[in-house]
């Protein structure tokens, strides 16, 4: 293939992602402190943040983070945003279509705070909520 074909390829490819975004943005603000934590663990750059939907909570699901050494490409979704790979399951996905995922860092709290637009109530803590 010519370098031609390539640069459409390319093209084709940055219109799919523009086309079907990755249903939660991770703010830069967020990456930075994710960068943070997989540094200070010594977690290798092949490192993936896995952000997911369970069961539980006072308001019936929860949120959940962590970090993963694998994607499964048929049952995960992925990304890279700020540098940071994202995984999300294809089920949680459904549940975080718009989600935005930021930190704050302020004098009375500081975490991790999810913005769902499908979150139709959630609880005090922000940590659960219902769809």
């Amino acid at each position: 293939m010519n370098s031609d074909g390539c640069f459409l390829e390319l093209q084709f490819l940055e219109s799919l992602e523009r086309e079907f975004p990755m249903s939660i943005t991770l703010t830069e603000k967020a990456a930075n402190e994710i960068r943070r934590v997989m540094s200070e663990q010594k977690m290798p750059d092949s490192t993936y943040l896995r952000i997911g939907v369970v069961g539980g909570g006072c308001s019936g699901f929860q949120y959940s983070l962590g970090f993963d050494d694998k994607c499964d490409a048929v049952k995960d979704e992925e990304c890279q945003q700020h540098g940071i790979r994202v995984a999300i399951d294809r089920k949680s996905d459904l549940f975080l279509d718009g989600t935005v995922l930021d930190f704050y860092d302020g004098l009375e709290k500081r975490g991790f705070t999810f913005n769902n637009p499908n979150a139709v109530k959630s609880c005090g803590c922000g940590s659960s909520f219902s769809a």
